[in-house]
């Protein structure tokens, strides 16, 4: 791998006055739900936001495309993008070396966790060594004193959860290759930090959803699927586990929460949630009374259904496809540290922005 030895320094101007303090962030994921929300967080906030994207035949740019400086042209203004993958080390060093940000956020990722049981090498080499990927890249470049890092954890590491409330110190036990794979990513970014002395940072985000969340998501897959049945497109939906149970907030909240982080004197990990937690069966019962109608519940196991009470028709049935080989447990969390996130109203701004 070729080594970059320029570093990221602030200057001096023709006068001899310090220059307007750098604010350069590359965020991978950038095309997705939690990256699209950051750029325009940190847009507002004047920095200068560098994506990096997987080139596909097809636009997959949907999200950010209002965040161009001329969106017909798409012309870049501060959004600048480049084409990389965390699959591969030359690229991750060439646009470290190119931009030399200030900030990294690491939101790439093959984020599905019931698709993770099919593509288990994948998520693993993408969310997994692809994070170790992204840290060699800023060792390589020289910029381990100057960019501050942050790993998109997730609350798949507790799984099968070892004590309730969780915390930032409960043992970790994830129950998905997606969750395995998190888990050497969360220990690599201590490791350098440890080692290295890197600002580097995992937030461990419990579930996040938003109108920008992907349809295959149980959340917008409600959403969407009692839309179409408010509007007469659709009759009836399937879903896996109505008993699982999730802590769901906001992601345009959760954003914030990622740049508050990379804000602190000393890097620290932490736990971001709401403290609520949800089963899908209460999603779902909310998302219809939203459109004015009764869900009322039949039958047991694969057999339950979800019969509208005004009309008598079926709008929700079991199918046992959508069952992962192992579920996770969820329950409320505790932050034991400084601080935590205050989302508890995030639930019902859940429900209401889901639904519009």
């Amino acid at each position: 791998m070729a080594q970059c030895f320029e570093t990221a320094t602030v200057s001096s101007d023709v006068n001899g006055e310090p220059k307007k303090e750098r604010k350069v962030a590359v965020i991978t994921g950038i095309t997705g739900q939690d990256g699209s929300y950051l750029a325009e967080f940190l847009l507002a906030k004047g920095y200068e936001v560098h994506g990096i994207l997987r080139r596909s035949s097809s636009f997959n740019t949907g999200r950010i495309e209002h965040l161009y400086q001329n969106p017909q042209t798409h012309t870049e203004g501060n959004l600048k993008l480049h084409y990389g993958d965390l699959t591969d080390s030359t690229c991750l060093v060439k646009i470290i070396n190119q931009v030399k940000p200030t900030e990294i956020y690491n939101l790439g990722a093959q984020s599905h966790v019931k698709i993770s049981f099919d593509l288990a090498e994948y998520t693993a080499n993408v969310d997994g060594v692809g994070t170790l990927r992204l840290l060699d890249a800023i060792k390589t470049c020289g910029l381990t004193n100057s960019v501050k890092f942050y790993q998109a954890s997730t609350s798949e590491l507790y799984g099968k959860v070892q004590e309730i409330p969780q915390k930032e110190t409960t043992p970790f036990y994830p129950r998905s290759p997606y969750g395995a794979a998190k888990l050497y990513a969360y220990w690599i970014v201590v490791n350098f930090r440890e080692a290295y002395n890197m600002f580097a940072v995992n937030g461990i985000l419990f579930n996040h959803e938003s109108p920008r969340r992907g349809a295959n998501f149980v959340t917008r897959k409600i959403s969407r699927s009692v839309a179409k049945i408010h509007l007469g497109q659709l009759e009836c939906f399937s879903l896996g586990n109505l008993d699982s149970k999730r802590d769901w907030g906001h992601a345009n909240d959760y954003v914030e929460a990622m740049w508050l982080m990379l804000q602190q004197e000393e890097p620290e990990d932490f736990i971001i949630a709401t403290g609520e937690v949800h089963s899908v069966r209460e999603f779902v019962e909310r998302a219809f009374r939203h459109v004015g109608k009764t869900i009322v519940w039949e039958g047991k196991d694969e057999k339950e259904v979800g019969r509208c009470q005004e009309t008598g028709v079926v709008h929700v049935k079991v199918d046992p496809k959508y069952f992962r080989p192992t579920e996770v447990t969820q329950a409320h969390t505790y932050n034991e540290t400084r601080w935590t996130w205050p989302l508890t109203s995030g639930w019902e701004r859940l429900i209401t922005v889901l639904d519009s």
